[in-house]
Parts: structure tokens; C-alpha cells; sequence
């Protein structure tokens, strides 16, 4: 909330800066990013005529379409830069993560957008999307930050932006990522700049014995073992230059698990015209693993609830969507179409740093938790109160929204069961239910 108050003191030198007000007549660039942040938080369905009704008449329909430039997109970018890039110093307490500077997650999600943008944002055509943008994103756990954002066409698969990745590794950071982002070149980096990293195994990765100095087949190491863990240090990879010496830990999973993996890789080989091979068939049996963070840190029985860890983008993911609407649009023009991306992310951004301090203060002090999604649906419930009081004045809306912060979060906390727990408080206490 103080980085919206501040926020304004700078926003007509932006908007000069980027050629974006000329005429005093037109919208002011306060109300404009008003409209793309709270505005459009409050429709779900958003649309150029609900723009205008929300700002009762102040613009037409044609000149707020007008408003869409690509100064506009320059002022929207300059407005979620200076966003992303407030910081706290509260994190989550837990002596477990307090190894780790940051924990780091990256990620990406895509939707489609209107056909008339393929030149600009294509899909991967065919039987999938003409027109398609990916968003990828780095979230920050201890801190609760979202750390940078980039839209890019939906046919850059993520495999190809992980080695941009390390840019934003420091010393002691944690990176977790899912196996889109599995790279040799990545891992390397970051263990020469002193990082650790957990990810899942990509299968047909060149396995030596750390000991030995041999390869191994691993489905003829774990096809004989009984128990639920096997670990050992190997050398990931085929290229010298970027081998890369860490821990494979293999952790069993239940029958059930195991049943459906094995259902859904027959029916994946099967579209392929081939069958599983016995290999594959006994690898389903395993979550498959490789970290450099040392055993005394992070003892295999508790890898898996770290990785775990990533699912929390996959749930700000879901709130962006859902709630946000990130992936709702009705525009066939780029520079609307990225208007409307950057404003929701700005929102996000500020329901999320909200969260994330309220989410930290109740953690550190009773061991409770906030709920995401309860939070952002409160918010977005809100939305055209708060842009109604925006547009009369900035310290009302702070004050409405101050106070009905406080008086939400009683409701919007996350309720626990004995036969449930949640992946902090699994990794605070240092056991994994089995």
C-alpha cells in the first residue's frame, strides 16, 4: 500500500517522460493507471465500454481508445518496474529455509489472445493456438516477492529462457523450477556462483557414479530396492564443461501414484505409436531428484516438501487467473492487449505484497498462515470501492483499504486439520508424514 501512495508523486514525470500526456484535457495519467490496475481488478469481463462507465463519463469510448499507445505501454511498463522493485525486509522464519538466502521459483504460464496478434505473439499452431502470450515470473518464498516479470510469445518454450535464469541468482540462493527449465548450462552456473538448486530428473540424463566414475542404467539400481529412499552423489550430464557433481535422490511414492503414472505414460507412448519400455515402467515407481544443497541441510526425507515449495506460484498463478483475469481480454491491438497485462500485474504485485506481510507477521508470531486465494477474492470484491475512492482521493482509498485489511484477515486465515498440514509446517518441523 505505501508503494501506491508513493507511487503517484512520480507519475506525470513519466507520463511527460514517455509521451504520454500532451493535453491537459485528456486523462490524467494517475486515473489512467487507476483504471488499469483497480478498474479493471473489478470486471470480470472487461471491455472497453465498462472502462468508460467506470469513470463515468469523464472519456469517451473512441478517445480511451486512443489512450492505447505505445507511449501508454511505456508508462505501464515504467509504473510495474517501479512496483517490482519495493522490497521488505520481513521473511518467514524457520530455521530450515534460514540455510537459504532466498528460495527462488520460476515459472511461466500462457494463454490464448485474439488470432489478429499471431504476428506479434504467436502460438504454436497447429491444433493448438494461432496467438498465444506466456508470462514468465520469478516468486520470491521467504520474502513473498514476485521478483520480475516478462511477456513473451506462447511458442518460446521455457527450456530456452533458462539459461536468462541465472541473471537473477545470487550467492546463497535456492532455485526450484519444474523440468522446463531442466538445462545443463543452468546448473552449472549456478554452482559456480555458489547457488543450489533442486529439480526434478529429466529421464535420458547421462548418469555417472560419483565413486566409481562409471555410468549406470538407474531403473537397474532401483529396481531392486525395497525401501523408500535411495540416495547417492553423481555427475550430471555428458559435457565436461558443464557435468555438473550433485546428490540423485530417489523417493518411492505410493501405489497409487504409481498406478497413474503408468496409466497416463501408456496413453501419452501410445499417441506416439510405441509402447513403454520395462525402463520407464519402473521408474514410475519414483520421484526422481538432483540437488547440490548438502545432506545436512536437507535430508532426502525432506526434499520432496521443499520442492514442494514451487506450488506456491502455481496457486498465484491460479489467483492471477481466476481473479485478476489476466488471460481475459476482448482486443485484437498489441499495445491495449499489454495496457491491460501490465495493469493486473500491478495489481497482483500489490495484493500480493499485502499478502506476503501479513502472511510473514502471522507466521513468525503465532504460526498461523494467510490465505492467497481468500485475500484476493476479498480484494477484487472491494474493487470499485476502492477505484470510486481513488479517483476522489489516494488517502481515502489507503484508509478504506488499510482498515479493511485488518478487519478481513480473521476470515481470509487458512484452516488447518489434524490429517492436514500444510508444506511450511511440514518443513518447520523437520518430518515428512509418510
Amino acid at each position: 500500500m505505501n508503494c501506491l501512495g508513493s507511487l503517484k508523486k512520480t507519475l506525470e514525470h513519466w507520463a511527460r517522460q514517455t509521451g504520454f500526456i500532451r493535453r491537459k484535457k485528456r486523462l490524467a495519467a494517475f486515473d489512467f493507471l487507476a483504471l488499469m490496475t483497480v478498474g479493471q481488478l473489478g470486471m470480470k469481463h472487461p471491455s472497453l465500454a465498462g472502462t468508460v462507465d467506470a469513470i463515468q463519463g469523464v472519456l469517451s469510448r473512441v478517445a480511451m481508445h486512443r489512450r492505447f499507445s505505445g507511449s501508454a505501454v511505456a508508462f505501464m511498463k515504467m509504473c510495474s518496474e517501479y512496483v517490482i522493485q519495493q522490497k521488505t525486509s520481513a521473511m518467514i522464519s524457520s530455521a530450515p529455509l534460514d540455510h537459504f538466502r532466498r528460495i527462488l521459483i520460476f515459472d511461466s504460464s500462457g494463454w490464448d489472445v485474439s488470432a489478429k496478434l499471431k504476428g506479434v505473439l504467436p502460438g504454436s499452431g497447429g491444433k493448438a493456438s494461432d496467438a498465444n502470450c506466456k508470462l514468465q515470473v520469478c516468486y520470491e518464498y521467504k520474502y513473498g516477492e514476485l521478483s520480475f516479470f516478462q511477456m513473451q510469445p506462447g511458442n518460446v518454450p521455457d527450456a530456452a529462457y533458462s539459461s536468462e535464469l541465472v541473471a537473477h541468482v545470487e550467492q546463497g540462493d535456492l532455485v526450484l523450477a519444474d523440468l522446463g527449465y531442466f538445462n545443463m548450462k543452468t546448473f552449472k552456473q549456478i554452482f559456480v556462483v555458489g547457488a543450489f538448486f533442486i529439480f526434478r530428473l529429466l529421464i535420458g540424463t547421462r548418469l555417472v557414479d560419483a565413486q566409481t566414475s562409471t555410468p549406470f542404467v538407474l531403473s537397474d539400481i532401483l529396481k531392486t530396492k525395497k525401501g523408500n529412499i535411495h540416495q547417492m552423489q553423481i555427475v550430471l550430464g555428458r559435457n565436461i564443461e558443464t557435468q555438473v557433481c550433485c546428490r540423485l535422490v530417489c523417493l518411492r511414492v505410493s501405489p497409487e501414484v504409481a498406478n497413474e503414472r503408468r496409466r497416463k505414460l501408456k496413453i501419452t507412448m501410445r499417441k506416439k505409436g510405441r509402447t513403454p519400455s520395462k525402463e520407464l515402467l519402473i521408474l514410475t515407481d519414483w520421484t526422481l531428484m538432483v540437488t547440490n544443497v548438502p545432506e545436512q541441510w536437507l535430508p532426502a526425507e525432506m526434499l520432496r516438501p521443499f520442492y514442494s515449495l514451487r506450488w506456491q506460484i502455481e496457486l498465484l498463478f491460479k489467483q492471477i487467473k481466476t481473479v485478476v483475469c489476466i488471460h481475459k481480454s476482448t482486443t485484437g491491438k498489441e499495445n491495449r492487449l499489454r495496457c491491460e497485462i501490465y495493469g493486473k500485474l500491478i495489481m497482483a504485485v500489490i495484493i500480493h505484497r499485502i499478502h506476503a506481510d501479513r502472511n510473514i507477521m502471522l507466521w513468525n508470531a503465532n504460526h498461523k498462515e494467510l490465505s492467497m486465494e481468500k485475500l484476493y477474492k476479498r480484494i477484487q470484491e472491494r474493487a470499485f470501492i476502492i477505484l470510486n475512492l481513488l479517483l476522489q482521493s489516494i488517502v481515502k482509498a489507503l484508509k478504506y483499504l488499510e482498515y479493511e485489511i485488518s478487519r478481513l484477515i480473521r476470515n481470509c486465515l487458512k484452516s488447518y486439520q489434524r490429517s492436514r498440514t500444510s508444506t511450511l509446517q511440514i518443513i518447520d518441523r523437520g518430518t515428512y508424514p509418510w
